[in-house]
Order: structure tokens, then sequence, then C-alpha cells
């Protein structure tokens, strides 16, 4: 900037001039050239600059005729005086926009005295420190000689350390570029006339082979290991601009990292593991490298480690959960001519899978085979594939396994089966016959280190033989795909001529009822709380299925009762657990849309492991938030026996408040060319969505802007708002793009579920396409979240961020047209309102003290009335009758009261949580106020003496500075 830049200046009357702009060489003002005016008049302080804007966003661009010809990524404008004036500028390119932005911007907030401290390294903290590195390297150096320095790849080896992500052969570039200069300069000294002897000495520097100079290592180290947004925010809290103190670095991890109870002890830790410089850590100052290294540690990772651990109830109902579920668990590409292995089951139960698939048909020598049928994938031997699942049925949780079970064998062979079960799996198959009077499956806990098989039932009969079932054969259908191919191979135990048939017959699984087959009872007897049965409707479950019965859905079924049926289908898995397959239309091994069906409350949403992208990202990072056991317990309105929720909801979810979150993409790190791409060189051209993964009110999606040929360290320096409405449901995707000239791609993504989402400044490491971690490849990102309930932390909040004011929304009951009942919840609507008043006024310190003293009385009568209302729930049909309803009329009735039940609780539970997070915050100006030095005197709140004052980084913990950030 000081150097200056050719940029296109946009006047109203849409004419454009190409001026010459730089800054001062005091960094004090804007100046601009050629131009007829004054000096004096070709300038803009500084200080009189309001705003930097990004784009084409002023009345000058929008009304100028060239406005369609200026890119938004060039254009800017500075914004400036008192009358509030506009400089609108176009550059050559985005990135030239971006580091006048930037600058201008950092210049405003921080000043001309922080960009001297990061351009200088004298008498800092890191001065002392690499020169210390830089002599103990020297002292090792084994190929030492007489010659000054340290050897080149010793040199690199040691920025590497700092900085692992470096490449280093641009390392090694930058010191030939160094040393070239060197010999220039020793040139220019001959050419001088300097004498002999400096030549000489010159001569002798400049000719040593593949050595490094002191001042050459601390050039190039400040050049690659400094990351100028991490120093601007080390100087936004630092209180002398050049370290933090354990003051500074407490109001930085209980401010914007969202930690509670932090004290200098805390800081005097983090110090200890991070800063680099002795001296640093004797007296306790966190220098820009300890910064750096505590910012990129695991403790700012972006995944809270809470839930690295089972951190959920696991004593529910195994309804109450979703599981982990794989579809043809054995195969390992596509669905028909793909090999099948058993390394399929191995890497998805290490992976946390609580629900593997086998589909068992005859095979030669009495062995039964798994594979699937009617394709020409390879089968694997039963036995072999029961080993493997017992090796590694608990090597990722200890919570139950589910073997679904397609059987399609003969009683021999079934008998076969049966042996190969009981002698590998023994014990831990689950054999016990459910509990005719239970509502509800066992829980997750009580099922530990044991196997549930999923198939079908016999029912018993009066003369005890062995009994005919219905056939489950979910991959009949793709034969109305594949009929046609000229098929190479032969089903299970059959020829050719078998599978051709086979192909033929069942070609049209709608008309065709299902096969009925011969089920051998001793493998009867070993499937008991997952009960296949045909899905009817919802009315027909509701009258007569088992809680230990389940539900297979094809995916189309699915996902068109989750369209047209969205409340009963979350009523139907409140109580039965309901398993949605690929359609077998997939032939390719893609994967369905999981949230589509967890929305629904589908509890075993089967995805095909082998084939990655955006379907098992999600999926994967949906099961790490409990620990990664293979179970995550569903949202509460999905579980509670009275509560209304719609899976196609597409606005806020009624009793649970919305939550605001805040993403600002800072930079990015090391990120690599994308794989097979066919550019040229290392260079890419990053840019950042943030997507929203969750019900459907809550999806969307924003982008940065591109940053031309930088993977080291583009910034990005952009910010979304995104409202979340159903919090429990959510996820929050990364995914970092290459705006290639031929088409975007991919260079890495993260995924994360929102409840796992640290707030404050968080490294997010970047995966591959197939899921593995990029090596150094990070994302560096603020978040905020507001009005986060529950989960047992409100604590990390994130309290650098405000709820903006807009007007007030009033959850209106519903009339169920049954006059008794009708009559208890209109007493709870002023007390709904008078709670939505408490929690909107809350933000407000003099409001906290109503919601402290009020928010427990209110509490109480709403819950009072909810108990009044429930008396009446088993009788809403009779009630309805007598009041006249028929029909469609009661079903209705029975959908409102769920909803006014779920208002009630959800709004009594927001209070409960609103008065913890007053009683938190009032604690957190408490602490902020002792930590500035305010102290109660007389007629209130003053400053102590100036002689104590402190900075302006010592104000309120609670002060919106990361929301400018």
């Amino acid at each position: 900037m000081v150097e200056g830049s050719e940029l296109k200046k946009i006047r109203p009357n849409s004419r454009v001039y190409q001026r010459y702009y730089l800054l001062d060489a005091g960094l004090q003002a804007l100046c601009w050239e050629p131009s007829k005016k004054e000096s004096d008049k070709a300038r803009i302080s500084l200080s009189s600059i309001r705003e930097v804007r990004t784009g084409r966003n002023t009345e000058t661009f929008r009304t100028s005729g060239v406005y369609d010809q200026i890119s938004e990524d060039c254009a800017f404008s500075i914004i400036y005086g008192d009358i509030y004036e506009s400089l609108d500028l176009v550059a050559n390119s985005a990135e030239v926009a971006n580091i006048w932005v930037i600058g201008l911007r950092y210049l405003m907030q921080y000043g001309k005295h922080t960009l001297d401290m990061l351009a200088s390294s004298q008498n800092s903290l890191r001065l002392g420190w690499l020169e210390q590195l830089f002599s103990s390297a020297a002292n090792q150096d084994t190929r030492r000689d007489m010659t000054e320095g340290i050897h080149l790849e010793l040199a690199i080896k040691l920025i590497q350390g700092v900085n692992p992500g470096v490449n280093s052969g641009k390392v090694e570039h930058r010191f030939k570029e160094l040393q070239r200069l060197r010999e220039r300069m020793c040139e220019l000294t001959i050419d001088n006339g300097s004498g002999l002897e400096d030549y000489s000495e010159n001569k002798k520097l400049t000719a040593r082979n593949e050595r490094v100079t002191k001042q050459e290592f601390v050039e190039v180290f400040h050049d690659f290991c400094t990351r100028p947004e991490i120093y601007f925010l080390l100087v936004q809290f630092s209180s002398n601009k050049e370290f933090l103190d354990t003051k500074d670095l407490m109001r930085f991890i209980e401010a914007e990292q969202g930690m509670a109870q932090v004290s200098e002890e805390t800081s005097m830790k983090l110090i200890q593991a991070h800063e680099p410089s002795e001296k640093g850590r004797e007296q306790g100052y966190l220098s820009l490298d300890g910064f750096t290294s505590y910012l990129t540690s695991a403790e700012c990772h972006l995944f809270d480690q809470e839930h690295s651990i089972i951190c959920q109830d696991m004593t529910q109902p195994l309804s109450h959960y979703y599981i982990n579920s794989s579809h043809n668990t054995y195969l390992i590409e596509d669905q028909f001519r793909g090999p099948s292995d058993i390394s399929g089951y191995i890497r998805a139960l290490k992976m946390g899978c609580r629900c593997v698939e086998l589909d068992v048909w005859d095979g030669a020598d009495e062995e039964p085979l798994v594979c699937t049928g009617h394709s020409l994938s390879p089968p694997l031997l039963l036995h072999c594939v029961l080993e493997a699942i017992g090796r590694f049925a608990f090597a990722a949780s200890e919570y139950p396994l589910i073997l679904c079970v397609e059987n399609h064998c003969s009683l021999r062979q079934q008998k076969v089966m049966w042996q190969h079960l009981m002698r590998i799996l023994g014990e831990r198959l689950y054999t016990d016959p459910p509990d005719e009077e239970a509502s509800y499956l066992p829980s997750p806990h009580a099922l530990r280190h044991r196997i549930l098989l999923k198939g079908k039932k016999l029912v018993p009969s009066s003369d005890g033989e062995d009994g005919e079932v219905s056939e489950e054969d979910e991959g009949a259908e793709m034969c109305q795909k594949i009929k046609a191919v000229n098929s190479g191979g032969a089903a299970p135990g059959g020829s050719e001529k078998d599978t051709v048939q086979k192909i033929v017959i069942t070609s049209s699984p709608s008309s065709v009822p299902p096969k009925r087959f011969q089920l051998l009872k001793e493998l009867s007897d070993l499937v008991n709380l997952c009960q296949s049965v045909t899905f009817i409707d919802f009315p027909t479950s509701s009258k007569s299925q088992k809680p230990w019965e389940v539900c297979s859905f094809h995916e189309s079924l699915a996902v068109r009762l989750a369209s047209e049926n969205p409340g009963d289908f979350v009523n139907h898995n409140k109580h039965f657990l309901s398993r949605v397959y690929p359609n077998p239309m997939r032939i390719d091994s893609s994967n369905m849309n999981p949230q589509d069906l967890w929305k629904c409350g589908c509890q075993i949403v089967s995805m095909n492991f082998q084939t990655a992208g955006l379907m098992m990202d999600l999926n994967t990072a949906w099961f790490r938030q409990n620990g990664n056991c293979g179970y995550v317990l569903r949202p509460a309105i999905m579980r509670q026996e009275v509560s209304y929720f719609s899976a196609d909801t597409r606005d806020t979810v009624p009793g649970v408040s919305p939550q605001l979150l805040h993403v600002k993409v800072i930079s990015g790190q090391n990120l690599p060319k994308p794989k097979g791409s066919g550019a040229k060189g290392d260079v890419v051209d990053p840019y950042v969505y943030v997507e929203i993964h969750g019900i459907p009110a809550d999806c969307t999606e924003r982008r940065t802007r591109t940053v031309s040929q930088n993977g080291d360290n583009p910034i990005f320096d952009e910010s979304f708002e995104f409202q979340i409405n159903l919090p429990e449901l959510a996820m929050v995707r990364f995914v970092v793009l290459d705006d290639d000239f031929i088409g975007d791609e991919f260079i890495g993504q993260y995924t994360i579920p929102l409840e796992c989402l640290q707030p404050g400044y968080r490294h997010v490491p970047l995966q591959s396409l197939t899921g593995e971690e990029l090596p150094h490849a990070k994302l560096f990102v603020h978040v905020a979240l507001t009005n986060r309930r529950g989960g047992g932390k409100p604590h990390k909040r994130g309290l650098s961020v405000r709820k903006a004011r807009k007007g007030r929304d009033y959850t209106a009951l519903r009339d169920l047209g049954i006059r008794a009942v009708d009559e208890v919840f209109k007493m709870a609507a002023p007390l709904l309102r008078e709670a939505t008043d408490l929690r909107g006024n809350m933000q407000m310190v003099q409001a906290s003290r109503a919601v402290m003293e009020l928010s427990d009385g209110i509490h109480d009568k709403i819950l009072h009335i909810q108990t009044t209302a429930m008396e009446f729930h088993e009788k809403l049909q009779s009630l309805g009758t007598k009041e006249g309803l028929k029909g469609s009329k009661v079903s209705r009735a029975v959908e409102r009261f769920s909803w006014n039940i779920t208002i009630l609780k959800g709004q009594a539970d927001l209070l409960k949580h609103a008065k913890a997070e007053v009683l938190e915050n009032m604690k957190q100006v408490h602490d902020a106020a002792l930590a500035g030095n305010l102290t109660k005197e007389r007629a209130g709140l003053r400053r102590a003496s100036s002689q104590t004052r402190r900075g302006p980084n010592e104000k309120l913990a609670m002060s919106t500075r990361g929301q400018s950030a």
C-alpha cells in the first residue's frame, strides 16, 4: 500500500479515471496522483475514514453507467469526512482490492503502531528466542565448518518445526533469493570502489555453499511464521501491543473462547504450554508465536472435546436414538458388479457403525453365503463374515450391535447359519424374549455388549412345526434396472440360467406378492427385540404394532411419507424403530440424504459407507457428537409422548428458541492443490462455502469471495449470520473449493453438528473427499452463538455477539373445539406472554433482576396448567365426540392438543434456561468489574484512581469487540 497501486476511480457522472493511489510514508493518509488538485486536496486523512465498504455498494456505483462492467470482487469504497463522502475505486484484481480493504480496516482499528511492531522483530521476545534457537542449531550442526551460519537444510527444518505446513521448496527459494540479493550488493560494493579487503569479506559470505546467516534466518522465519490476522488479534487484547500477559490472556479465553471460571493461573498454564521463549515463560508473557501455537492447538479446535466421549443419557429406550447404520455392508463398490469384501464390515464397525446388513443365500458345500441376490457381486462365506463381526463388534462402541439378516436360505442351510451364529457369537447374542407388558424397548445401556438380530419371526403355531414367513428381498427391485444387462454370473448356489429366470420373475415386485419361505424355529428364536414386520399405514401401526417390531421403509416410500404425513411419521417413531434402506436403483452405491429421514425421527438410516461425499460427511459428523458410539439421542420434541413437531416445518419450531449463529471465515492455511487437478503449477484460487444442514427452515449456504493465487494463507475476512430454528438437528459444513476457470474443484471440507461447536477463535481441520484429514490444511474462523440453550454448558454461548432487536413474536395456543380443555389452555395465554417478555428483555441489566425474581413463579404456573391439561389426554376422543366432533376434526383436535402441550413445556424450559443464563451473565459482569478495577462507592460505580487505571482492553468482558472483529 505504501508502494501504491493503479486503481480506477468511478465518478457520479459515470466517468472513470485511472489514478495511482498510495499511503504516505507516515501511514497517516491516502494520497493519489496525478491530479490537477493541490497536493493537500489529493489526500484523505486515515482518521477521517468512517468505513471501508466492499463491492458495488454506494449510490455512485449503483447509478454508474459502467456498473455492469465492474467486478463485484474488485470494487470497494472509502466513506470519509463529516458528510460521509465516498471514494469509489476498482482494482485490477480481487487480490489487490482485498489488500486495500483489509489494510485500511486494520489501520482504522489498530493504528500505525501495530504495523510498526509487525514489521520489526527488534527488542521483542521473538528476536531473543530466534537468536537462541539459531545459536543452539549452529552448535549442533555436525556439518559446520569455518563458514558463518547453519546449513540450509537445517534452517528449513527449524522453520517447519514452527510452521509444519510450510512448503520446504518455497522456504528454500526464499533463502536463495536473499542470498542472490546479498551477492548483488557485493557486486555493487566493487562497482562503488570498495577496498579489496571489503570485497574479500563479502565474497566469503556469498561464496558459502548452502549456508544461512542469522539475519537471513530471522527474515525468512518472519516471512513464513507470521500470520497477520493472529497478530492483529493479539494487539486487540494486549495491553502493550507486543505480547499477552496473564490478565490479557485471561480476558481473551473468557470473553471470546467461552471458558468459565478462568483465573490467572489458567493463563499461566497455557503460557507454560505454548510460549516458546524461556523469557516469556519466566515472566508470564505469551508472544505472537506462543499465541499462534495456542490458537492452532487441540484446545482451540472447532470441535468441542466434551463430545469426544459419551456425553448423552444412554438409559432411554432404544427407539429414542439415531443409530449409525450401514447398507449392504459387504459391498465395497457398486451394488451390481462391484467386489464384496470382509473389510467392509471391519471398516464400518471401526467407524462406530451399530447396524450392519447380511443378505444370506444358499451356497455350495452346505455353506451359506453373504451377497446381494440378483447381482454379479462375488459372495462371501457367512462364517468368515461372522468371525470378522465377532472380532470387531465392540471395537469402537460397547453399545448394542444390530445384525439385519435378510434370510434367503433353505431349511438345511438355515440350520448351518444358526450353528455359525451360536458358535461364533454365542453368549453375546440377545436371546431373551420381549416383555409383552413393556411399552418401550430396553435402553442402549441395558444392552451393552449384546448383539441383536433383526429379521423375520415365526408366529407361534399350535402344532409346533416350522412355519412359513414372507421373504424380505430389498434388492429385488434392482432387477427392473438390470434385467436387460447381459449377466455373466449366477445366483448363489444356482446356474446362469437360474439367475436370468429369477431376474425376470421378480422384475415387478410391486405387482408380485412377497414370496413365502420356511423359517427354522431355532433361527426365529434368536430374533427378539428387532422383529421385521411389513408397514401398512400409520393407523394400523398405532393400533397393532409392538415396540419390538421394526418396519423397513424403501427410501422413496419414506421420503413420500415424510412429505405427506410428517407429523404422523414423527409420532410413529416415538414408539417404534424405523429402518430406511436406499433405493435399489442406486446401483452406483450413491447415498440418500440422511437428514431427510432423521427429521422424521427415523432411527436407522442405512448408508453405503463405501461411497464418500456430502451424505457420508453428514452421517459421519452426526455420530461424532456422542463419543462416536453409534447412538445419538434424538431431539426431545421427537421423544416426548405428547408434543407437536412437523418434519417439513419451514418456520420456527414451537417451544424451541431459535439460535443465531455468527460465523466469520478469517483465513485459510496450507490449502493443497485439488487432487487430480488439471491446472498447472501448485497455485490455488480458494473460496469457502458455509452450509447449514437441518430441517427445511434451516437449510442454507453462503460463500466467501475468491482469493487469487494463494493457498498458503489466504485472507477471506467475511462474516455470515444464520438463524437456526432446531439447533439439535442442525449441522454446519465448511467446504473449500478452487475457483478454477474450468470448473470448481474440491479442496477440503469439515462437517460438525451445531451442538459440538466451540465459540470463539477456532481452527477447522480440513478433510479430503474420502474423510482423511489433510495434513496441516485448516481454516481460521470466529464463531458465536446467541440464545444457546441447555446441554449443561450455557457458559459457551459466546458473549461477544448480541441479537439484533426486532418485533416480539408471541406463540399462540390453538383451540381444540373441546370447551373444557380450551378453558384450561386459555389460562396460560397471559403467562406465556409474560414469560416471552422476560426472556426478551433479559439482556438489559435492570430486567435481569425481574427474570431472577419472577421466573420461578411463572414457570411453576405454566407447568401446573400443563399438568391439568394432561388429565384430559386419555379422554380426548370421547370428549370430542360429546362436543360433536367427527373424523378429521377429532384428529385435528388431538394434533392441536399436542401443539399446546409442546408450547407450554417449551416455554417453561426456555424460562428456566433464561434464569440460568442471567445468573451466568451477572456472574461474568461481576468478575469483569473486579478485573477492570470497578468498585462500588456510595452513589454508585466509579473507576478506581488514575494510578491504577488500565488501558481500553481492561473493559468489561461483555464488550462487543468480537462483533467488530
